[in-house]
């Protein structure tokens, strides 16, 4: 239904303009309220960005699903605010529970969600406080879907080497790649969503023509590789060698679709980027390709969300142990090269990751 996609988009755009003003802002509002609490958010975000994403993704906009899961996780734990009248400190708790929540269900990482809620908020400084109902939140949101019947996508790492210097050095030098890669979608991101603003101020218009640019970008590609999540290119990138321009591409699609006005989340995206230009790293990195794609799939995430320890811990439970040390020193390198801004641009810097010149 890619053709229908221009339509699709504003239709969503339009229900979002009167309707959703209020949430508009997604995981931003939810960071927001947790700094500086001042409303309930809205319990109309949740069906708003539910509605939102399925209509991206069954136009086949390139968007990810890790957004529509925090914002519902975290518009419905909002609403207990009212019903138990929780103060201030009591309701950054419960929204920082729901946003684990939404992350740990939605992609079958408990451990990742809870420190996920953790450490999305601030840079270089976790909210400790709640590591209880974050961790309760993740582990049952996670139970709750596997009780429905819900399978997640496997992915493997086939071939780990031993730890050596030269190992573990180019694993170092493939992680700042994927943070300078973490930063380029990042600013792309924030630059073309300015761009949009300011070129057409009417938000149904731009995400029209949002659609007519990624029918634009399908039409030169001539292949429909990059819509979507992209989990089946995703799978492939573990397996064999993928075509080395696959993560610029999607990059591309994701930045168009996102900041013209869809809906979705960008992590299921970025996990594409990533795992693609580590399998285009295997070139000229003497990796294997399936663990380069691994350590990219979470690096590059970690970058651009600065969430290092988080995306450590998925890499554990998507992957396993043994390829750990690789994609932990990949995530750290991701997040020291990816700079202070990401994806949210609510998150706080509370600890520099390098101290400034004078």
């Amino acid at each position: 239904m890619i053709y229908l996609l221009p339509v699709g988009g504003l239709i969503i755009a339009y229900v979002y303009h009167l309707f959703g003003k209020k949430v508009e802002a997604g995981n931003n509002l939810l960071i927001d309220e947790i700094h500086n609490p001042q409303a309930v958010v809205p319990l109309r975000m949740a069906p708003l960005v539910l509605f939102g994403t399925l209509a991206t993704h069954l136009f086949g906009g390139s968007a990810g699903r890790e957004g529509t899961a925090v914002q519902m996780g975290g518009s419905l734990a909002d609403q207990l605010t009212k019903i138990f009248k929780l103060n201030s400190e009591d309701r950054k708790l419960l929204l920082m529970a729901g946003i684990a929540g939404g992350f740990a269900s939605v992609f079958g990482t408990p451990l990742a969600g809870a420190i996920f809620g953790l450490e999305v908020l601030a840079i270089g400084r976790m909210r400790t406080s709640g590591i209880l109902p974050c961790f309760i939140a993740a582990v049952v949101a996670d139970q709750v879907c596997l009780v429905w019947g819900i399978h997640h996508t496997h992915y493997a790492i086939s071939e780990v080497p031993a730890l050596s210097f030269f190992n573990i050095s180019w694993a170092l030098i493939a992680g700042a790649i994927f943070g300078l890669c973490a930063f380029l979608f990042s600013w792309s991101m924030h630059r073309s969503t300015k761009a949009f603003k300011n070129f057409i101020s009417y938000t149904p218009l731009r995400a029209f023509v949002g659609g007519i640019l990624v029918l634009v970008l399908v039409a030169i590609c001539q292949t429909d590789r990059y819509l979507g999540l992209g989990i089946p290119v995703l799978v492939e990138s573990f397996q064999h060698s993928v075509p080395s321009y696959d993560f610029i591409l999607k990059l591309i699609f994701t930045v168009v679709t996102l900041s013209a006005g869809f809906k979705g989340g960008e992590v299921t995206p970025l996990f594409f980027i990533g795992a693609t230009l580590g399998n285009a790293l295997a070139w000229m990195i003497p990796l294997p390709v399936s663990l380069l794609a691994g350590m990219g799939f979470v690096a590059v995430f970690a970058g651009a969300a600065n969430t290092p320890l988080a995306c450590t811990l998925m890499a554990l439970e998507l992957f396993g142990s043994e390829a750990a040390v690789y994609t932990a020193l990949a995530c750290v390198m991701s997040y020291l090269f990816s700079g202070h801004s990401g994806i949210y641009h609510s998150q706080k810097i509370e600890v520099r990751k390098y101290a400034e010149k004078n």
